[in-house]
């Protein structure tokens, strides 16, 4: 028996829809295409943002991964890898953990960039274009390729550069100081660490 994939018109269509599972999919062009899970190294990277942005932002505005974006353009949806949202959008996500477009832009969004020229465009290129086109004010990109993190700030509905971190740099954020975490401890893998 041939399983034929749900078409959706609207991005609301695909907000009513739940295959039972816990797979998380972007909406391109009207098909569910399955987001695959992360490397291994890229959940480290994860953890040590999220430890540290923790005391910073809060469990409560602090998202990871599973916070859905609507956006504009195609797909319709991104899944940053990490969220800081305003305090009025908690209350908004209690039910589903996707933030509308009617909701604003979150405060802070970040991607580890995964492996592979087509991801390395996706993070750059397209996230940077619609995360900008949604207006949100600062977008990190950590690139465990380079090493670096690209701190973007919005200037006039364009992101420039604020800061580009490696090595003994300290992360900054435009919006939340200097944090207490280098770039090079975010790229340092488990097995050196012991």
């Amino acid at each position: 028996m041939v399983q034929l994939k749900p078409r959706f018109q609207s991005f609301e269509e695909y907000l009513a829809y739940d295959d039972g599972t816990e797979k998380l999919y972007e909406l391109f062009n009207g098909e569910l295409i399955e987001v695959p899970p992360e490397s291994g190294f890229n959940v480290e990277i994860a953890n040590l943002i999220f430890a540290t942005l923790l005391p910073i932002v809060g469990p409560r505005r602090l998202r990871g991964h599973g916070l859905e974006l609507e956006v504009r353009g195609e797909p319709r949806n991104r899944y940053p890898d990490f969220t800081v949202i305003h305090s009025e959008q908690v209350d908004q996500l209690k039910r589903r953990n996707t933030l509308r477009l009617s909701m604003g832009p979150p405060v802070l969004v970040i991607e580890i960039v995964s492996p592979g020229e087509v991801q390395r465009n996706r993070d750059y290129v397209a996230k940077r274009g619609q995360y900008q086109d949604l207006g949100i004010p600062e977008y990190w990109i950590v690139d465990p390729q380079t090493a670096t993190v690209l701190v973007l700030a919005l200037r006039d509905g364009v992101y420039e550069e604020f800061a580009t971190l490696s090595g003994g740099d300290r992360l900054q954020s435009f919006q939340l100081g200097v944090l207490e975490i280098t770039a090079a401890a975010l790229f340092t893998t488990a097995d050196t660490e012991n």
